[in-house]
């Protein structure tokens, strides 16, 4: 046998490296968790923690040191965010409300590629789910039912489908990406339509599509085929049931197959998986079980309006069943007293903890007091489990709270509040009028570390042991952005949270229930030592 000489050494090393990225890249998507400190999609991995535990480079000695490496601008007339970024390696993925999708440079921010969503359909569009990135693509939705799939190195579109046609049609789910598929849910502005428009029509659903492909695996419908079951009184058909859409991102266990998600309120009438946990089977689409939440809820905009006139068109509103208790948040997967549970939080305030393979109640905690018609009081967008406690936030609670919690029993470990000051000081003191001390995010951790934003612009680290804000960092003030000249921020950007990977934190700005004044557009902010 010849010995190897160093050119062919050095391509039978490389070669072997691949090989080896290739064999951890298939077992890290077997078991659903990351095997780096990258950040590939909204929940961090397939069971939902939100918790990156390969950050070792900031840590609760040394958060206070944190401050803006860069920042990216979008345009004012496009209005606020909500695209969380994926970061893989040295790039960050995100999209914009402007129609644009983005690779930058995790470090510095310089512009890697970039993909305009109107080379796809018609209409304008805006990214409002934050991607996943998987097996060399990159995956998201769009404002107009739109998924797509981008080549990760260039941007170059591998294939668009569109799951929903209906119209006010729009993905905030974020896709999850699992064995090949894609899983994701739709859901709609329908109800916000007004009066005048025959509510309501659209059927929430949950889609398993083929990574490499797009086609359509499977599709679970939150609710029955809507029917024409009278007038409204403006003599407006009135259809039913309908609604019950899916916000949030799926959730899987690898252990059994299962996807989780949840689901929102009826738009009209009554019926079907509204305001519940879905448990299906991740091959095959059949439930496994659901649970309803909420016996009753049907929500629609009129419900909120205080004229005698538009509450007419809320039929259920003298029997305080317009209450806008969605299942909003995405959930979390975990082994907690020796049993292998679900934990989810609802807009009522509540979150619940569930058994895995039955869906039976475990423990629920009132976290915060529930507020029909709106439910912006409970908890919103996501929570977080660092394997050892989940931390759940709530919103516009007066004020928004932090808690962390026993995930075996629900015992409550700590609590903070939104600090009392957050109003009074930095750039939210100059708008006491709009200001609020509430959570529009999703928790994150990493070790020793609790992240949360707040609508009153300020993005703080709290310690896990104890609750302690750590740091805090104000985002109502001009930055000077690698794009578009100077940006300010606002309140933090809600559908989403901090995401924090190899020593870098991800902060998204601008969020439509609180509309600070911006006059330069709102930004990301990459905050590093």
């Amino acid at each position: 046998m010849q010995p190897m000489g160093r050119g062919r050494l050095l391509k039978a090393a490389a070669a072997l490296a691949v090989a080896c990225l290739a064999m951890a890249s298939s077992v890290t998507g077997a078991s659903g968790r990351a095997a780096s400190g990258d950040w590939p999609t909204w929940s961090k991995d397939a069971q939902g923690s939100r918790y990156n535990p390969m950050e070792k480079q900031i840590t609760p000695e040394n958060v206070g040191g944190l401050k803006v490496k860069w920042a990216f601008g979008f345009p004012r007339q496009s209005g606020p965010p909500h695209s969380q970024p994926a970061v893989i390696g040295d790039t960050i993925y995100f999209g914009g409300p402007n129609g644009l999708f983005y690779a930058r440079d995790a470090k510095t921010g310089a512009a890697k590629w970039q993909f305009d969503l109107s080379t796809v359909g018609t209409g304008m569009a805006q990214v409002r789910d934050g991607a996943s990135v998987a097996d060399g693509r990159v995956y998201f939705g769009d404002t107009r039912g739109y998924i797509y799939s981008l080549e990760q190195a260039t941007g170059k579109l591998a294939w668009a489908e569109r799951i929903e046609t209906h119209v006010s049609a729009t993905v905030t789910s974020s896709p999850h990406v699992y064995r090949g598929r894609v899983y994701v849910g739709v859901s709609s502005g329908e109800n916000l339509m007004g009066k005048d428009h025959p509510c309501c029509t659209f059927r929430g659903h949950l889609d398993a599509l083929d990574a490499k492909t797009g086609k359509l695996a499977w599709r679970y419908y939150t609710v029955p085929e809507p029917k024409q079951d009278g007038t409204w009184p403006n003599g407006v058909p009135r259809y039913g049931p309908s609604g019950a859409g899916v916000w949030s991102s799926p959730v899987i266990d690898p252990e059994t197959n299962t996807v989780y998600v949840g689901t929102g309120q009826n738009y009209s009438g009554s019926g079907g998986d509204f305001d519940s946990v879905l448990a299906l089977d991740a091959e095959t689409g059949k439930a496994r079980w659901t649970r309803k939440m909420t016996d009753v809820d049907t929500w629609r905009r009129e419900c909120s309006s205080p004229t005698p006139e538009d509450q007419k068109y809320c039929p259920n509103l003298p029997d305080g069943t317009a209450l806008d208790f969605d299942l909003g948040a995405t959930a979390n997967v975990f082994t907690a007293g020796g049993k292998r549970l679900i934990g989810i939080g609802q807009k009522a305030g509540v979150f619940h903890v569930l058994e895995a393979d039955t869906g039976k109640i475990v423990w629920q905690r009132q976290l915060s007091t529930p507020r029909p018609g709106g439910g912006l009081s409970g908890i919103q967008w996501g929570t977080s489990f660092d394997g050892q406690r989940l931390y759940v936030a709530t919103y516009q609670a007066n004020p928004g709270t932090l808690f962390a919690l026993d995930p075996a029993n629900g015992h409550v470990i700590w609590t903070t509040p939104n600090p009392a000051d957050g109003c009074t000081t930095g750039g939210a003191s100059q708008y006491p009028s709009q200001c609020r001390l509430g959570h529009p995010t999703a928790v994150t951790t990493t070790p020793g570390l609790v992240w949360v934003g707040s609508m009153d612009g300020k993005v703080r680290a709290y310690s896990a042991t104890d609750g302690k804000v750590l740091w805090a960092h104000d985002t109502i003030a001009d930055v000077q952005t690698v794009n578009a000249g100077v940006g300010r921020g606002g309140s933090i950007s809600g559908g989403g949270g901090v995401v924090v990977s190899d020593g870098m934190a991800y902060v998204l700005t601008g969020d439509m229930f609180t509309p600070y004044p911006n006059d330069k557009g709102y930004v990301l902010l990459a905050l590093g030592q």
